[in-house]
């Protein structure tokens, strides 16, 4: 593994043998919702085009339109080893997101219910919300989503107890 600098301090992990390819370019850090990622902007067409590190060492190339993305698995977008990456769909790239930070509960797919006082588990699958109950405890509500993700999801079910 070795380290490639960012700009802001970031450090971005690669496999040694990606080292050469991708620190022939300078790279810079950016700072989404859940994570930071590298980027570098790419003139050679003309136009500022933006070349994400981890889609840069997978080889995945105008992802939105082609529907295929690189999804982080232990959600660190600044390990780009190839073993933390995997080609998916953005569906499947949804599955592994982490909890919103504005939630009333520590847990993915839980949430508070004033109306009732009771917590509530909700799960989404292709475009549906799944109502899985109301709980008096956020913990029980948590292990009732982490079920159902391991059931829709797979191998990209984020569950919140691990």
């Amino acid at each position: 593994m070795k380290e490639i600098q960012l700009t802001r301090g970031y450090i971005a992990l690669v496999d040694d043998e990606d080292f050469e390819r991708v620190n022939q370019y300078k790279w810079q850090s950016i700072i989404c919702t859940h994570t930071v990622y590298a980027k570098r902007g790419d003139y050679s067409s003309g136009k500022n085009k933006t070349n994400l590190m981890h889609n840069f060492i997978m080889r995945v190339e105008n992802s939105r339109k082609n529907g295929i993305e690189v999804d982080h698995k232990n959600h660190n977008g600044l390990d780009n080893q190839k073993k933390n990456l995997r080609i998916c769909t953005h569906n499947e790239n949804n599955m592994n997101r982490s909890s919103n930070k504005n939630s009333t509960s520590i847990y993915r797919g839980v949430s508070w219910c004033k109306v009732r006082n009771k917590w509530i588990s909700l799960i989404y699958f292709n475009k549906k919300r799944i109502h899985l109950g109301r709980f008096n405890s956020e913990f029980e509500a948590a292990k009732v989503y982490d079920k159902k993700a391991a059931e829709l999801f797979g191998e990209f079910a984020n569950l919140n107890i691990k």
